[in-house]
């Protein structure tokens, strides 16, 4: 796979301890990283809480919590799959599914909830060796199919869906000290259909703009980047590939000037080049956001 995937395993551990296990078997044999459980070895039990070894002295909603961080390390590319056998969830999983939903993680499931008053898109439903293959195939996990009945599908968006993303964009430059003209760097990721986009990512809760700029510079490229003018903010532009009528998605983008272009690409994108701004307005296939902002750049260079 060319970008890497994610998943946290959830269930009941005293129903269906065995076929969490054969899950997460087929998803690590498809090159799916589970981030959760760990599969440790069940140590004992207490009040119907089992305990995995090292966990004897916890709380166990210490435990539930320290599980539930699993889904902030999940990324643009992790799911949550909930292995129900006959449609039980249970007491636990039903938890961490709220909180799953609550944040946006895409959640599938090896049956139909039946104990569970859940919503769940009619895509949602998979066994873990298709869900696996599906994956390895498309190199994507399956599109989350709105349910036919459109008034419950438009409360859901109203409860579930953030009302707003702010995500910042930076145009990374570099000046060669040579004197030759001043290069920016654009990826290509399956994201915007293979075509090129500048880097950046959603800014985190209680994150600071800039502070968001330098961190997805970092993790996206391995440039250490400062941050300089800002160029724009606006609304995603309708029909740009990612549009949703439910969100209001902000980009704020700004120029960061590194010193190097030696670029280790993280599993977000597939390719990069480095090109005058002007040259890649008029060569490259560049998605609509970044077009508008590199155009704006253009101008004022």
């Amino acid at each position: 796979m060319a970008h890497r995937f994610r998943c946290v395993i959830h269930g009941s551990l005293r129903k269906h301890l065995r076929e969490m296990g054969e899950a997460m078997e087929f998803f690590q044999s498809a090159g799916i990283e589970v981030l959760a459980p760990q599969m440790s070895g069940i140590v004992k039990e207490e009040d119907g809480f089992l305990f995995f070894k090292g966990e004897e002295q916890f709380d166990p909603r210490l435990i539930e919590l320290m599980y539930l961080q699993n889904l902030r390390n999940l990324g643009e590319n992790g799911f949550s799959y909930f292995v129900n056998p006959g449609g039980y969830i249970g007491k636990s999983a039903s938890y961490e599914l709220g909180i799953a939903q609550a944040t946006n993680v895409p959640c599938f499931f090896s049956s139909k909830p039946v104990d569970h008053p859940a919503y769940i898109g009619e895509n949602a439903v998979w066994s873990a060796a298709n869900l696996a293959e599906y994956i390895v195939k498309h190199g994507r996990f399956p599109a989350m199919i709105s349910m036919i009945d459109s008034k419950l599908d438009r409360l859901w968006k109203q409860l579930m869906i953030p009302g707003s993303v702010v995500t910042a964009g930076a145009i990374i430059e570099y000046a060669d000290p040579r004197g030759n003209e001043r290069e920016v760097l654009l990826v290509k990721t399956h994201k915007w259909g293979h075509r090129f986009s500048i880097v950046g990512g959603k800014v985190r809760r209680r994150e600071r703009v800039n502070d968001a700029l330098r961190r997805e510079v970092k993790e996206e490229t391995g440039l250490d980047g400062l941050v300089g003018k800002h160029i724009c903010t606006f609304d995603q532009i309708r029909n740009s590939g990612y549009y949703n009528t439910s969100t209001q998605h902000l980009f704020v983008d700004n120029v960061v000037r590194v010193d190097s272009r030696r670029v280790v690409l993280n599993e977000e994108a597939q390719d990069y080049i480095w090109m005058p701004v002007k040259q890649a307005l008029t060569e490259l296939p560049i998605e609509p956001n970044a077009r508008h902002t590199l155009e704006l750049y253009s101008f004022n260079t």
